[in-house]
């Protein structure tokens, strides 16, 4: 620790003390600010700033990033496909909506979510509308080095619907789409 005038050794109880109002002090955001540790605050921070609700960390979501940020890795290429189709890949989360943004390079998510921010298609997908769950994740590649992030976003959950019955909770699949051919493909998105 640091010299003392007194020349003993603080408690444990006064060394507790200190960290915890160092934490408090350096370790916490300003009012208003999220953490950088936190990405789905960052992400509602910026969708509220454009009027879209917030979303909140999934487990699907952030498994399906992570497969993908982890593909992406090994094979040191950025690429939506790269495990395959987007719509297959997501489909486990039950969300009727949903889109995906990739970076590579960044080391921090602060700095990935400002260069999706300054993107017109990946700040489309962080908009998403009616968007309430968000899953990203980060791999490092261990060829390069770069780190892979990818994110994933949904909406449009059907709500989970209960039976008279037995009072078990179970979840509505989504309503199937309307097969359409792809008019415009963007971050390996149809629309």
């Amino acid at each position: 620790m640091g010299t003392f005038v007194t020349g003993r050794k603080p408690s444990a109880g006064a060394r507790l003390l200190v960290l915890l109002g160092a934490l408090l002090c350096f370790g916490t955001p300003a009012f208003g600010q999220s953490s950088p540790s936190n990405p789905a605050a960052m992400i509602s921070d910026f969708r509220k700033q454009h009027g879209e609700g917030q979303v909140v960390l999934d487990a699907t979501l952030t498994q399906i990033a992570h497969d993908q940020a982890a593909a992406m890795a090994a094979k040191d290429k950025l690429d939506h496909d790269v495990l395959g189709q987007f719509n297959k890949r997501v489909s486990p989360a039950g969300a009727g909506r949903a889109a995906e943004n990739i970076a590579y390079g960044y080391d921090s998510f602060p700095k990935t979510l400002d260069q999706w921010i300054n993107s017109s298609g990946h700040r489309r997908n962080l908009l998403l509308r009616n968007a309430s769950r968000v899953g990203v994740a980060s791999v490092k590649s261990s060829a390069t080095g770069r780190t892979y992030w990818a994110m994933v976003i949904g909406g449009d959950y059907e709500p989970r619907k209960t039976s008279k019955s037995s009072k078990q909770v179970t979840v509505a699949k989504p309503k199937p789409r309307a097969s359409e051919a792809c008019r415009l493909k963007i971050l390996g998105i149809c629309l």
